[in-house]
């Protein structure tokens, strides 16, 4: 059933996508009170045809002014807002108000801002709640300015530098449609530590502070001062997030809030299947966002702890060139370049891309290196005033050591250096990775408009390796391991449309969601092949390896062959209501159907070929409010659930219930210093049932460990204390247990989660002198105790990492020097419910330095 809906709603979506590129002009008349002075320009255009293509983009080019820079000046009264074109004048809108929002609209404008499509900035000035500067079409450019308890009166004019809207806070503007003169003078957008806006909660683009939930976000310039190679490095500066290893170097996994296997995103897309999105590449990504708390209600198959979002850079109109070159010890080296700018002159085609090799050694004693090749081309087409495409791609080969990590002796991990290796030195892991895409916009008018979204990918995996499964002979240090080789082709077809609307009923604006996602993941020729009755062990602590020279991994018997296909459908409705001026809810719902196949051949064990078919579906809701008594302060809380389906089988083949989940959240959020520093407390309580994990009977077989809880406070600030000084700072404290099973005790803690965990990174950069643009970063990241295991057999200790980073900044030139693990401590990093594996120590003393050119 699930195909055929797959089916009928991808005709569905090519017939309204072949509707929204052929539409008659009649879509993309403005349905505001501006309408008709935009359609006499459009019958004066047409009155004067080009007599050729290229004298028609000539008089396109020379109608449309760019506005290269945007500046906000606190004056006595308010502020100026000074628009930088560095030619022509621009013409003097009209302004227009409504409630406490002055709005003034710039028509034959074009934003070509170098730090971004748009320019916003909080709380500027007393009386003045928010200014921002936007494209509302093609060729025209909106301002708005927000009063906090009315619109202010504003004054306008050309001056050389550009056009000035001169606000006046104290006055108030006279009606709704009276015509108002404005100023404006222009920094850096969204400079420094604080991003206002993110996405993720909502799918729409909404305030941190209007969200009713915990969301914080890591900005570029965090990853740069920290020379951010590996995403553990990044998500480690944030409370409850828990790196939980990359299993066998064939995917990295993250724990938040006491719950591991948390999805990641990247551009809101999650990634189905084995290897998710293998391991990330940091490169491209201009932010990184992590939403705690159930999410399904947006993306589906979602853990309840919450949800990482990876977003990537998008091109830019004004052109600009990087090149960057990192080396660092253990060999690494690292060129790359970043590129974007427009392909045509009416900045109508814009183009990004991101290349990068690297090539480093393991800590580890493989041999082995890490490598890896990515290359990541973006294409924006502005197809019309309202319709936008973006085409993408990333292609990523990667290949690295296959790690199993240590066995525990006792209750700790053996007590042997990090660089030993359990399985066999030169055992491997190549991923080749390939994900291509669209994202198409249609805005029907300044309030409603349809996206719709595709994404690909498919990953070829190859490992091999000696995997310890069998027995640990604790007390000789010896270790029973069986040789591996494994091939899987994952591949994954993901589709989402929604449409987005604003509109009011009588005094209560909404923000209006609805939305429909499709995905199909599947695997095709996946086998596993291991001969675990030729075993051969391996001592711990005085290793002998190459025991398996004599095996050739491309004759080892089948262990495994499957087929795997998957079928999700979800079905989305969510409403953001501005109930009062300081009071709005966040309501929403989900159906969620998937459907499952899996095809067994003959293998080792059984020589029959066997069909496995389930269907899971689930209602799933979500409810939020938040209360802000003063601009800058927001009291929220939410309730939410999720759904998991569990793809496993028990021992005796039977399938599992799917995981559910259910939380809720109070906490307090507050901007300060001029939006310039954001503080987020809360209080949560997350519950999830049926919770899949591997049976300590049988290693090829899963069970359900009943319910888990957790509850906890959690504490992240993140902005600038004083000019040039900057702090990333978060504390946890999470209580995770189990609370239901039939097999492990009640009580027992959740393994890989530490009750306390801490981090701060500050940084302060020289304003002025001869050493203008010189900074230094200092940061320690804190992890305690954690369990090992849901048996709670062994403990994994606590670990403290100190970090440092100097950097100068100077015209287009960056140099930056950063230290990971600045006292060399030894630590485990990982841990993965297993005794005999999966134990991951952590990185030793790191350095890495790093010069790039902007031109």
């Amino acid at each position: 059933m699930v195909t055929r809906l797959f089916g009928k709603s991808l005709l569905l979506w090519v017939f309204t996508l072949a509707n929204i590129l052929t539409a008659p002009s009649v879509w993309a008349v403005d349905k505001s009170e501006n309408s008709t002075e935009v359609a006499e320009a459009s019958n004066h255009e047409r009155e004067q045809p080009t007599t050729s293509v290229t004298e028609w983009l000539a008089q396109i080019e020379e109608a449309i002014i760019q506005i290269t820079k945007v500046q906000v000046n606190p004056t006595a009264q308010g502020l100026s807002i000074i628009l930088e074109t560095g030619r022509d004048e621009l013409s003097v809108p009209t302004t227009t108000a409504q409630e406490n929002r002055l709005t003034a609209v710039i028509p034959n404008a074009v934003l070509a801002l170098p730090d971004g499509p748009e320019y916003r900035q909080l709380n500027p000035a007393t009386g003045i709640a928010e200014v921002s500067v936007t494209s509302l079409t093609a060729d025209q450019v909106t301002v708005e300015i927000v009063g906090t308890d009315a619109p202010p009166t504003v004054s306008i004019q050309n001056e050389d530098t550009g056009l000035v809207l001169v606000v006046d806070a104290a006055a108030q503007a006279i009606s709704e449609d009276e015509e108002i003169d404005v100023t404006v003078t222009a920094e850096k957008f969204l400079e420094g530590y604080v991003v206002p806006d993110a996405s993720t909660a909502t799918r729409t683009d909404t305030p941190i502070l209007d969200t009713p939930a915990s969301i914080q976000v890591i900005p570029k310039q965090v990853l740069e001062e920290q020379q951010v190679i590996r995403l553990e490095d990044a998500l480690s500066n944030l409370s409850g997030v828990t790196y939980g290893g990359n299993f066998a170097g064939l995917d990295v996994n993250f724990n938040i809030r006491g719950f591991d296997n948390v999805p990641i995103l990247r551009d809101g897309f999650r990634q189905f299947g084995f290897g998710n999105d293998g391991i990330p590449e940091t490169a491209n990504l201009e932010r990184i966002e992590v939403l705690r708390g159930p999410a399904s209600i947006l993306y589906g198959e979602i853990q309840p702890g919450g949800v990482i979002n990876l977003v990537t850079e998008k091109p830019l109109a004004d052109p600009t060139y990087e090149a960057q070159l990192q080396i660092g010890n253990r060999g690494l080296i690292s060129p790359q370049i970043d590129l974007t700018g427009p392909l045509t002159s009416d900045n109508r085609l814009l183009y990004r891309l991101n290349v990068l090799y690297r090539n480093e050694e393991s800590f580890r004693d493989y041999e082995q290196n890490i490598e890896r090749i990515f290359v990541a081309p973006t294409l924006s087409w502005k197809i019309s005033d309202q319709t936008d495409l973006t085409v993408q791609l990333e292609y990523s080969d990667y290949s690295g050591p296959f790690e199993v990590g240590l066995p525990v002796i006792g209750n700790r991990v053996a007590d042997v250096p990090a660089s030993r290796v359990a399985g066999e030195l030169e055992d491997f892991s190549d991923i080749e990775f390939l994900r291509v895409g669209y994202d198409l916009e249609h805005r029907f008018n300044d309030r409603w408009k349809v996206q719709n979204t595709f994404r690909f990918t498919r990953r070829d995996i190859l490992n091999t390796g000696a995997i310890p499964l069998f027995f640990f002979d604790e007390a000789n240090g010896i270790l029973g391991r069986g040789l591996s080789r494994q091939v899987r082709n994952p591949q994954d077809f993901s589709l989402q449309t929604s449409v987005i609307g604003k509109f009011a009923t009588g005094p209560v604006d909404h923000t209006l969601l609805f939305g429909v996602d499709l995905n199909r993941s599947e695997e095709r020729d996946t086998a596993q092949f291991s001969d675990f009755a030729d075993f051969q062990p391996l001592n711990i602590f005085a290793p002998v390896y190459g025991t398996f020279n004599g095996v050739n991994p491309g004759e080892l018997p089948v262990f495994r062959d499957e087929q795997l296909d998957r079928d999700r459908l979800g079905i989305y409705l969510q409403d953001q209501i501005d109930l009062l001026d300081n009071l709005i809810l966040v309501a929403g719902l989900r159906y969620e159907t998937v459907k499952e196949t899996v095809t067994s051949f003959p293998n080792a064990f059984d020589p029959n070929t066997t069909e496995t078919i389930r269907n899971d579906d689930a209602w799933i809701p979500r409810f939020g409010l938040v209360y802000q008594p003063i601009p800058n302060l927001s009291l929220y809380g939410s309730y939410s659930q999720s759904f998991t389906p569990n793809f496993g089988t028990t021992s005796a083949g039977d399938p599992l219930a799917p995981e559910r989940g259910e939380g809720f959240e109070v906490g307090i959020k507050t901007e300060l210093w001029d939006g310039n520093f954001l503080a987020t407390l809360g209080y949560f309580d997350v519950t999830r049932q049926n919770v899949a994990t591997s049976d300590p009977n049988d290693p090829f077989a899963l069970i359900a460990t009943g319910e888990q809880n957790s509850q906890g406070i959690e504490l992240d600030i993140v902005g600038k204390i004083l000019p040039g000084w900057n702090i990333l700072a978060s504390y946890a404290y999470t209580d995770a247990k189990v609370t239901a099973d039939n097999d492990i005790p009640v009580g027992n803690r959740v393994f890989n989660t530490p009750e306390h965990s801490a981090s701060l990174w500050t940084t302060y950069t020289l304003q002025s002198g001869t050493l203008e643009g010189l900074g230094f970063g200092l940061g320690f990241n804190f992890v305690g105790d954690r369990a090992g295991d849901l048996a709670n057999t062994f403990d994994v200790e606590s670990y403290f990492l100190t970090n440092a980073a100097i950097f100068y900044r100077r015209d287009n030139w960056r140099v930056n020097l950063s230290i990971r693990n600045l006292f060399d401590v030894d630590y485990i990093a990982a841990t993965q419910n297993s005794r005999e594996s999966l134990n991951e120590p952590g990185a030793p003393f790191t350095i890495v330095g790093s010069v790039a050119i902007q031109f």
